[in-house]
């Protein structure tokens, strides 16, 4: 039998200060996003802004997911091929 993992928490309680405090903000209306200072309204948005205002202060939170975008070039790649053989 395999012995058990320890267990570490993937986010610092700075990060869980921040996300509070963000979610504070959207549910007031007054959370607003980017450049275009849109109004937030996902609240999936709201927890990805508090993320990364929690990484820039040097926080503990995990780095962001990789872009798929190999991904993307492949399966364009295999459409291209694709296409041709036709």
């Amino acid at each position: 039998m395999a012995a058990k993992k320890k267990s570490r928490k993937k986010y610092g309680a700075a990060a869980g200060k921040t996300v509070k405090k963000v979610m504070r903000k959207k549910k007031s209306g007054t959370l607003r996003s980017g450049r275009s200072k849109k109004k937030v309204k996902s609240r999936k948005q709201a927890i990805a802004i508090a993320l990364s205002e929690a990484r820039s202060a040097g926080a503990k939170v995990p780095a962001r997911k990789k872009s798929s975008s190999r991904k993307k070039k492949a399966t364009s790649k295999k459409k291209a091929t694709s296409k041709k053989k036709r």
